[in-house]
């Protein structure tokens, strides 16, 4: 039975004034996973509207509202991202002046795009909490309105025209929408008419594992925050999900999914892929959630949405969203592997690898008997990384898996080695750059064209994704075998440069 308040919500959204500055967007299919998942797979593209976002939908909804009721005033809001722009940009077109409170932390992409939209910034506090209570005490003193980025009924219902556009656009065979999930303004609002029109239709809330202020809620039947929130996903990142909106979800809600970081940085690369454009983490957060729910619930031949939110990436956070891809895929493994301290052990491993993609390679020589290395393996499945690591243990390793472990994916993997032994120093070491074509077998093959003479004393490769290798490689030896060891590198036919001197080397490693 459909509730009063889904019918109320139903009303307000079909009058809804948000297309004087909002597009009608496509919703795309995405071929190559819905082939992969078996599933027909599609996008909501809000990552296309005039601010790369949904949220200007709510926001030029609630400020064009107060505009015809005659309203002159500036009126302010609180953002770090997206729900600024919003504000900014549909205050510009109405001809009212925007005050944003952003955080002093907020990086300069951010406030430049609000003050090109003509937002007047008001940079505050070291949080988004700090910023908010400020923006309200600025709102009181100055008589503004303050436009809450989700708890409040005008700015659902603009956020819940995208619910009305998915049902214009497609027919009655869908199965599920998948929503991202921060304060439950978007998800109010596309669930309540989605449920005041098809109650058959499932509506699924998709939150950041580390920001699952909704989950949370609907587990203890009321609002509680989180006592800390990551902020990988910045645009969901809230501590406490909105009054107003939670009396709305649980009405309805028919799942919550949570996803990892690894998860969401995946799911970035899918969206790539289906329609070469970046969203920001917030924007991929509903397709990682689909994603996770139909291999969880075994979902075949259904018609699924997921709705990318935004586009608004820092983009200097690529590259280690790209970092994280393979491991969020299941396709990398991260391993530590113990191996003897002695002469040709290094290349014997190397080998046990066979032709597998090395994406990276760490390793110190150590005193002792035995060296540990770090290394990553790329595979096409969990099945691959299994019979690796039983054909490992065949071979006498101990390989522990790190995939999952946040501080060797994070930290330890860019710390490993450190000085040279002091037995290494006495005998005498030389440190190389070397350059070849980025290939499987590239690096086995690089190791088998050089003497089994020489010890291998410190090794490193990332796997960059360019059209060259670049390896950081030390050897044990002397001045008196120092010719015989350039000649050796010179038959490997790869450029190589000689670091030895190299001040990096010098200060940290040797």
């Amino acid at each position: 039975m459909i509730s009063n308040k889904l019918r109320t919500y139903n009303r307000l959204i079909k009058s809804s004034n948000v297309y004087d500055i909002s597009n009608i967007t496509p919703i795309s299919r995405a071929n190559s996973l819905s082939k992969s998942l078996n599933n027909n797979i599609f996008l909501k593209r809000e990552d296309l509207q005039p601010v790369f976002s949904f949220k200007v939908r709510g926001a030029y909804n609630k400020i064009s509202k107060l505009k015809r009721g005659g309203y002159k005033k500036p009126v302010i809001a609180a953002s770090a991202g997206n729900h600024a722009q919003g504000v900014a940009y549909s205050a510009k077109k109405l001809g009212l002046k925007a005050v944003i409170v952003m955080p002093v932390t907020t990086p300069q992409i951010k406030i430049t795009s609000v003050k090109n939209f003509g937002g007047k910034v008001v940079l505050f506090g070291d949080n988004i909490d700090e910023a908010l209570k400020h923006a309200v005490s600025l709102a009181r003193k100055n008589n503004y309105t303050f436009i809450h980025p989700y708890d409040d009924k005008d700015v659902i219902s603009g956020q819940g025209t995208i619910g009305k556009e998915i049902l214009d656009q497609t027919d009655s065979k869908i199965e599920a929408i998948f929503v991202p999930v921060g304060g439950g303004g978007l998800l109010a609002g596309v669930g309540a008419y989605i449920k005041s029109e098809n109650p058959e239709i499932k509506v699924i809330g998709v939150e950041p594992e580390d920001a699952a202020c909704l989950d949370l809620a609907l587990k203890n039947n009321k609002r509680l925050a989180l006592k800390e929130v990551g902020l990988f996903a910045d645009g969901v990142a809230v501590k406490q999900i909105g009054k107003l909106t939670f009396s709305i979800i649980k009405e309805w809600v028919d799942d919550v999914v949570t996803v990892s970081v690894d998860e969401i940085c995946a799911a970035v690369q899918d969206t790539f892929q289906e329609t070469r454009t970046i969203p920001e983490p917030a924007g991929a957060l509903a397709l990682a959630g689909l994603k996770k729910y139909t291999k969880t619930k075994g979902l075949k031949k259904k018609h699924l949405i997921a709705i990318n939110s935004g586009a608004n990436l820092n983009f200097d956070r690529l590259g280690h969203i790209v970092e994280r891809v393979q491991i969020g895929e299941n396709k990398e493994a991260l391993l530590a592997v113990k191996i003897p301290e002695e002469k040709g052990s290094f290349r014997r491993f190397c080998r046990f690898l066979g032709k597998r993609m090395i994406s990276e390679f760490n390793y110190r020589t150590e005193e002792g008997e035995d060296a540990n290395i770090f290394v990553a393996c790329r595979f096409n499945d969990l099945k691959e990384k299994a019979k690796l690591m039983k054909h490992l243990r065949s071979k006498g390793y101990t390989p522990k898996d790190l995939s999952d472990n946040e501080v060797a994916k994070l930290h330890v993997k860019h710390m490993v080695g450190g000085r040279a032994p002091k037995s290494l120093v006495d005998k005498g070491e030389f440190l190389f750059r070397v350059e070849f074509p980025e290939r499987p077998g590239a690096l086995i093959d690089f190791l088998d064209r050089l003497s089994d003479k020489w010890n291998i004393t410190l090794f490193h490769y990332r796997n960059q994704g360019s059209a060259y290798g670049r390896v950081l490689v030390g050897f044990e030896s002397n001045e008196k075998e120092y010719k015989r060891l350039i000649r050796n590198l010179e038959k490997t036919s790869f450029r190589f440069w000689d670091e030895t001197n190299n001040l990096a080397y010098k200060s940290f490693l040797k």
